[in-house]
């Protein structure tokens, strides 16, 4: 199956629940440095959780980080298509967003 992608972009760009690919680290070694530390690599998913001013929590997998506003803007990512989605990304999040719907 094919995924259908959109051209890069920073990540401080990207709505509240989308999700990406990292394809580029526009910072210096010790930029490179932190973000591995953090979990955060070229070829990472992130999915936007929420804004926090200027910055960014997103998830890696099961994992939130916060990102200030410098970082967003120097991490270059590739949104992915709704349809290409991993379903396992959601599952155990915190704001229950495969929560099954409540009968009334």
């Amino acid at each position: 199956m094919e995924q259908r992608v959109s051209p890069p972009l920073t990540l401080a760009r990207l709505p509240v629940g989308s999700c990406a690919v990292v394809t580029q680290i526009a910072g210096g070694h010790a930029l490179q440095r932190k973000l591995r530390g953090l979990g955060i690599r070229l070829g990472t998913e992130l999915r936007v959780e929420h804004r926090r001013g200027s910055g960014l929590v997103v998830s890696a997998g099961n994992t939130h980080i916060a990102l200030g506003g410098g970082i967003v803007e120097k991490l270059i990512v590739t949104r992915l298509d709704d349809s290409t989605l991993d379903t396992a990304v959601d599952a155990g999040s915190p704001a229950g967003l495969d929560a099954a719907p409540q009968s009334d």
